[in-house]
């Protein structure tokens, strides 16, 4: 399912700013939240997905 791999991939990208976030960098945390919605977007697509192929 492509839209599963999107998401892993967001997810990966993700990583680096989280543990710099954690370290105190703001502007890594603003760069999560943003990416983060990103991953809520691609969430919310698999789950149409799944909703679909149930159908």
């Amino acid at each position: 399912m492509q839209e599963f791999e999107t998401l892993k991939q967001l997810v990966e990208a993700i990583e680096d700013d989280v543990l710099k976030a954690e370290g105190g960098n703001n502007a890594a945390g603003t760069r999560v939240r943003k990416q983060m919605q990103e991953v809520k977007k691609a969430a919310q697509d698999i789950r149409a997905k799944i909703l679909e192929l149930r159908s």
